[in-house]
């Protein structure tokens, strides 16, 4: 059982790994061992969060979720299997404490006289600048 929260947990049976060969650091121990971890946990056939969780993870995790609903965490940061595994798992911990965690929401607001006016008053300023720049037309005189 990973625990996530206070009232949030998920059971270790729903996380899948597979482990493939790592680039990066390692000489020739890297072309023989294993040691990245692809991370699979199914969002939306998961029996330990709630509905609401779901929709928010789905919607936080964006390119590493696929299209069937399978959240993948590519781990490969470590030299060793389980260093990595560990790194997988406190990343999606992080991922669904973020989810977990209800936003504000955004209260409409009106923008202040005082910033209206000042505003008006550097667009009027910034146009007869602009007028000054304009040659004098003397057919009109």
């Amino acid at each position: 059982m990973i625990i996530i929260t206070s009232t949030l947990s998920i059971d270790e049976n729903e996380l899948h790994f597979d482990f493939i060969r790592s680039s990066g650091p390692g000489g020739q121990n890297v072309n023989k061992s294993s040691t990245a971890v692809q991370l699979r946990f199914d969002v939306v056939n998961s029996t330990s969060l709630p509905e609401d969780v779901k929709k928010r993870l789905i919607q936080i995790s964006g390119k590493k979720i696929t299209d069937n609903g399978i959240l993948i965490i590519d781990a490969r940061r470590h030299r060793t299997q389980v260093r990595n595994r560990n790194d997988s798992v406190k990343r999606l911990v992080t991922l669904i404490k973020r989810a977990a965690q209800k936003s504000k929401p955004r209260k409409k607001t009106t923008p202040p006289v005082r910033s209206k006016e000042k505003r008006l008053k550097n667009k009027h300023h910034r146009s007869e600048i602009k007028k000054q720049r304009q040659p004098i037309d003397l057919s009109k005189e």
